[in-house]
């Protein structure tokens, strides 16, 4: 198939470019370059660096290169930044997404598959959450993804030849097994990049928040599964797209691991010490949140292959010591 990947330069969507290559898949690559980096986009790739506001541009872009489906993973993921800033948010993720599927419908491209969070859930009432669970989220990045969900569904209401694949990540972790792509944000939030970074000198510590949760050692437990893994369930989405029928799948292991058991693996990985401290709970930080994934593996066949931490850090690892400063070495 012939496959744009909105966000292509960023860290998931660099992932599925290479994975759709391997499989033989033709891709052509749009991103901003607003968070991602040209250096993960392969230079025999085509590739456009478009804001999604350029709605002509993009159903040009489609029509021209013959574009079968589209993979979108471009948005703005930082949840805190989301509450300072929040119509920036609603502007690049929710406008953003009306913008590229207002392309595509000019351009008569009918499968889409949408990179949505666990987020939209908020605080789920119920662990581990399954697609059915209540939606309610808390925060503006939430509500951002949220809201492109309602407006595939109305979508392909209107249009019962369009067909979509609503993916809601959990915690997206790892990089490829060769280190040569992986997590380069400018300001990282997430838990593994930031261990790591504790542990190469790169920040002083790593801050633990809360201590006397409900869990077997206090700490919040959360599901990760490999970014390789998550890429792979996109794949096979975007084959099953064309029987015309559109889903919602969760993304995650189905198996939690706590702040305290992530330093331990960490550790171990590292051979080095982790400097630490423990401070107040955030408000809003659930306990435990596990996914249900059970529906993507009955449904689409999804085997997700690297599902031990350790070796999940490992190539994190990998990743980071060989290139300390992301893709400016």
């Amino acid at each position: 198939m012939n496959i744009l990947v909105t966000g292509g330069a960023g860290y998931i969507g660099s992932h599925a470019v290479r994975q759709l290559r391997e499989a033989g898949h033709t891709v052509v690559v749009l991103d901003s370059l607003v968070t991602g980096h040209r250096e993960a986009v392969p230079y025999d790739v085509p590739f456009y660096q478009y804001d999604l506001a350029q709605t002509d541009s993009i159903a040009e872009l489609l029509v021209k290169y013959q574009i079968e489906g589209v993979m979108h993973f471009a948005a703005l993921i930082q949840v805190g930044e989301s509450v300072i800033r929040p119509l920036m948010y609603y502007a690049n993720n929710t406008a953003g997404a009306v913008s590229l599927l207002t392309a595509m419908r000019k351009a008569g491209v009918k499968n889409f598959v949408f990179s949505s969070t666990a987020a939209t859930y908020g605080e789920p009432d119920e662990t581990p959450i399954y697609e059915t669970t209540s939606q309610k989220p808390i925060n503006p990045y939430g509500r951002s993804k949220w809201f492109v969900e309602q407006v595939l569904c109305d979508e392909a209401h209107a249009d019962p030849s369009f067909a979509f694949t609503i993916f809601r990540y959990f915690n997206v972790a790892g990089a490829t097994a060769d280190g040569t792509i992986g997590e380069a944000h400018d300001e990282e939030t997430h838990l593994i990049p930031n261990i790591l970074f504790a542990a190469m000198g790169k920040k002083d510590k790593i801050s633990v928040f809360g201590t006397d949760y409900p869990t077997p050692d206090g700490t919040c437990i959360r599901d990760y599964v490999h970014v390789d893994d998550l890429v792979n369930a996109h794949l096979l989405a975007m084959t099953a797209l064309a029987a015309g029928e559109s889903r919602v799948y969760n993304l995650g292991s189905g198996s939690g691991y706590s702040v305290r058991e992530m330093l331990d693996a960490a550790a171990i990985v590292t051979q080095r010490e982790i400097p630490t401290e423990y401070v107040e709970r955030r408000e809003g930080d659930a306990a435990v949140l596990l996914a249900n994934s059970d529906k993507v593996k009955r449904e689409l066949g999804w085997n997700p292959q690297c599902t031990d931490m350790t070796e999940i850090i490992e190539t994190a690892w990998r990743w980071h010591t060989s290139h300390p400063n992301g893709y400016a070495r």
